[in-house]
């Protein structure tokens, strides 16, 4: 992971993350069967990351360019309640997202990987990369992943903000009890 100077600082800020989806919780193929049925490739760690996430009382919302009914499911599978979905200019939606939350910029991040994410990504605290993102965005970003969108990049951020949260050994304990019941997670 690249890290710019005061990214571990601006993650202990984090109140709220924001997914952009194609390249980012997906590997940003467009994926189409034969009779025109869409496909899309999402990665269960980063599934995880997300559950793990919510468990330390972090929010997470989707804005999206495109729209897919894949993502609806997935986002009601994760328990991800704020989703835009066909918001190629993604500024009225993350004004709307600061309103419903009372959030001001320093205590969003935002994961991003191209060019259409920007307006957001310069506006956020916490701006985060995927490791194939266009240039523009990893030269913005304050966090770059090690993995590319789709492939673990996502769970390697929210770590990372967990970590400078002080939260991760916490969440991560109740998986090395033998008796712990591990209820209400999803990948």
């Amino acid at each position: 992971m690249d890290q710019k100077q005061g990214a571990f600082e601006r993650a202990k800020n984090i109140k709220l993350i924001i997914f952009d989806v194609d390249g980012v919780l997906t590997d940003g193929g467009i994926y189409i069967g034969e009779s025109g049925e869409l496909y899309k490739p999402f990665f269960c760690r980063d599934g995880l990351g997300i559950t793990l996430a919510h468990k330390a009382g972090l929010k997470t919302a989707i804005i999206t360019g495109r729209n897919s009914k894949q993502l609806a499911y997935r986002a009601n599978e994760l328990k991800i309640s704020e989703v835009f979905q066909g918001q190629m200019d993604k500024r009225a939606a993350y004004r709307e997202l600061k309103a419903r939350t009372g959030l001001g910029d320093a205590e969003i991040g935002y994961i991003a990987d191209d060019l259409i994410d920007l307006p957001i990504f310069l506006q956020v605290g916490l701006p985060m990369a995927v490791k194939d993102a266009c240039f523009e965005v990893r030269k913005e970003a304050a966090l770059i992943s090690g993995y590319t969108g789709g492939h673990g990049a996502v769970r390697e951020l929210l770590e990372f903000i967990l970590k400078a949260q002080g939260v991760w050994e916490n969440i991560i304990s109740d998986f090395y009890q033998r008796e712990t019941r591990l209820e209400g997670l999803a990948q």
